[in-house]
């Protein structure tokens, strides 16, 4: 076990916990913000389930979780753990989450502008080999994947 990642470490300790409250884990990150570590575990319904992470099974999982990783103890240092839904604006990170939400409104960041723009809204109507397709308007994007800061579901008010 020493030799795996942090992230990886939790995700295996989580997902039994997670799977006990009636959902699954969707991302382990452990990385330093300010001056404190924070260890956040995001849990997500199945995709095939309505519905979103209840308050309650985050609850569940974080207690379960926070006594487990006290039994034993993979991080040497001070964190806080954080359990959590991905939220409305859930981040489109793997090529299943492209799947999954494709026909949805996404807003897509950009390390370099394109047309004077760092930033792109519009409809994902595909996703292959790592190309994004967007539809804004009557016109089409493909973006490469690698070219994204962030890819996240679009919050309509």
């Amino acid at each position: 076990m020493a030799d795996k990642k942090i992230p990886q470490i939790v995700w295996e300790l989580a997902a039994p916990f997670a799977k006990e409250a009636g959902c699954i884990i969707d991302d382990v990150e452990f990385k330093k913000e300010g001056s404190e570590y924070v260890l956040r575990v995001i849990i997500d319904v199945e995709e095939d389930c309505a519905g979103g992470v209840s308050i309650d099974q985050c609850e569940s999982v974080s207690r379960s979780l926070s006594d487990a990783l006290d039994s034993s103890d993979p991080i040497s240092v001070a964190y806080m753990l954080e359990v959590s839904s991905p939220g409305i604006d859930r981040p489109l990170k793997r090529d299943k989450d492209f799947i999954r939400f494709m026909g949805r409104d996404i807003d897509i960041g950009l390390f370099k502008a394109i047309n004077g723009s760092k930033t792109i809204s519009g409809k994902l109507t595909g996703y292959e080999d790592g190309i994004i397709t967007v539809n804004i308007g009557n016109e089409e994007f493909k973006i490469e994947k690698e070219k994204t800061a962030s890819v996240r579901l679009a919050v309509i008010w």
